[in-house]
């Protein structure tokens, strides 16, 4: 991370001993003494406006947009707000259920029969692709900035509970997919601010009348 210029490093469920006795190239000592320990993905992405989860995509039903590495960092050119690259564990990777906290996936393009990176080979891989590419596109801040993830979270533990109430919950992990329905819509944050502002009065108006 040090080497292409990513400090902010988040830890989720951390093995704090592994963490800790961790060594790496010069420098990178300071990502590894500032990095931050979470608890839950939805705590260390509350503040991005953008979540990309890392796969190779190999047998697995996703349900989310794949981009090729290269295509992807030209998108992450673009966008202007804070942008969280989720990388899973070396022998099971992400989960479903961390896969429904992104708004979409990247896969490193590799060849047939040897699709299993190490995960600091990975890392390196998609770090180095991100800087690769050419300068960072200007865009202009406006009204238009997406809702952070932790905003649209929000709006899905709300709105699934007003859901719960009136009894429409019946389909197995709706929750994971309201949190994917609310990343597909690409909501700005302006607009997340007025639907969990509708969802809060719904359910105070469920919860009064039960």
């Amino acid at each position: 991370m040090a080497n292409f210029g990513f400090p902010d490093l988040r830890l989720v469920e951390a093995y704090r001993v592994a963490a800790d006795e961790a060594r790496s190239g010069p420098h990178a000592e300071i990502v590894l003494r500032d990095s931050r320990d979470f608890s839950t993905l939805a705590e260390a992405t509350a503040d991005a406006t953008l979540v990309i989860g890392t796969t190779s995509a190999r047998k697995r039903d996703v349900q989310l947009e794949i981009k090729r590495l290269e295509d992807a960092a030209i998108t992450v050119k673009q966008h202007s707000g804070r942008i969280a690259l989720l990388f899973g564990s070396e022998k099971f990777g992400l989960s479903n259920d961390d896969m429904c906290h992104c708004h979409w996936l990247v896969r490193i393009p590799t060849v047939e029969g040897a699709t299993s990176m190490n995960l600091g080979q990975a890392v390196a891989v998609t770090l180095y692709e991100m800087v690769r590419q050419a300068p960072k596109i200007e865009t202009v801040e406006s009204e238009e900035q997406l809702a952070p993830a932790g905003m649209l979270d929000e709006f899905t533990d709300r709105l699934y509970e007003a859901l719960q109430l009136s009894g429409y919950v019946h389909a197995q992990n709706i929750n994971e997919k309201l949190r994917r329905l609310a990343r597909r819509m690409h909501l700005r944050e302006i607009d997340a601010v007025m639907w969990l502002g509708i969802v809060r009065q719904i359910l105070w108006k469920l919860k009064k009348e039960n």
